[in-house]
């Protein structure tokens, strides 16, 4: 067992415009919240290789733990996330780990992806399609009193490893009106294709802390290998899919519409306490933001040193 648990986890949908708190929660719904993460807890592996569904592998680095896809939906559904059909599981440090951070792993059987266009895309169209896709989407939020967001610009401008397929980009973005020294939110953003699709690894944290977290992440995608059959080397053109959209659409299409891009954190962390990481659960056209805070060390027991 843990010697600490997670104490505050909040998932935030700024499409529906919500934002539970503890304190709003029914007492049926924290018990089950702290059920869920018991659980997720308990079912976590903590070493050797996990398995990504039926489309790869992944040997966990040291200090990481996998939450595998049934109680990982569990923990999202618990904190008002619909059950995300493409999430494969989070990994994390153990709670007793001094680190902070979470990532969610999900695979979406878009189609073999072609990667041509790599060779040709201008990073800073790709940005300014981001930015357009953003200001579309600011008139919704507008409309549910949600505040309005903007794209500040790369952390790490779009980036593809043509030999491994695998494609890494960051931005950074705020809230329309933060204050100038706010510490603004990076979404850090990993896919690996494969010959059914694509498995993407995701980290939303701020930009104080990316240069630390990063690391974990990538750390992660490293480790990470399609299943023989289903590596982007073994596509057959005469049977299998091809997807509706090339490699740039991963950046400027479908991800700036799956997730909704970027909400600024600092309220939240007066909220909660400390952040640790925050965790793309995309589903629906929602982003969802999770928020952990451990809690303090449990009381020992009589005698113990």
């Amino acid at each position: 067992m843990y010697a600490k648990l997670l104490a505050s986890l909040a998932i935030v949908s700024t499409a529906l415009g919500f934002a539970p708190t503890v304190s709003a929660q029914s007492e049926s719904a924290q018990r089950e919240i702290q059920a869920a993460t018991e659980s997720a807890f308990r079912a976590a592996q903590e070493s050797g290789v996990v398995r990504l569904g039926e489309q790869a592998t992944l040997k966990l680095p040291p200090n990481t733990i996998f939450v595998p896809r049934a109680q990982a939906n569990r923990l999202m559904e618990a904190y008002g996330n619909g059950k995300d059909d493409t999430l494969l599981g989070i990994f994390m440090p153990p709670a007793d780990s001094p680190d902070d951070w979470i990532v969610t792993a999900n695979f979406e059987k878009a189609g073999y992806i072609k990667d041509d266009d790599a060779k040709n895309w201008d990073v800073k169209e790709l940005l300014q399609s981001l930015r357009d896709g953003t200001e579309e989407q600011n008139q919704a939020r507008r409309e549910r009193g949600i505040p309005e967001l903007q794209v500040m610009g790369w952390v790490q401008s779009p980036q593809y490893d043509s030999a491994h397929q695998r494609l890494v980009w960051s931005v950074e973005g705020r809230d329309k009106g933060a204050p100038a020294d706010a510490d603004n939110t990076v979404n850090y953003n990993t896919y690996a294709l494969g010959r059914d699709g694509y498995i993407s690894l995701d980290l939303l944290t701020s930009k104080s802390l990316v240069a630390t977290q990063k690391s974990a992440l990538i750390g992660l995608l490293d480790n990470l290998n399609y299943n023989d059959g289903k590596k982007y080397a073994d596509f057959n053109s005469s049977t299998d899919k091809v997807a509706e959209y090339g490699l740039a659409a991963l950046v400027a299409g479908v991800a700036a519409k799956k997730l909704g891009l970027l909400a600024i954190i600092a309220a939240f962390v007066a909220k909660f306490g400390k952040l640790a990481i925050l965790a793309v659960a995309a589903g629906g056209g929602a982003i969802f933001k999770v928020f952990r805070r451990k809690k303090k060390d449990e009381p020992k027991a009589p005698g113990a040193v």
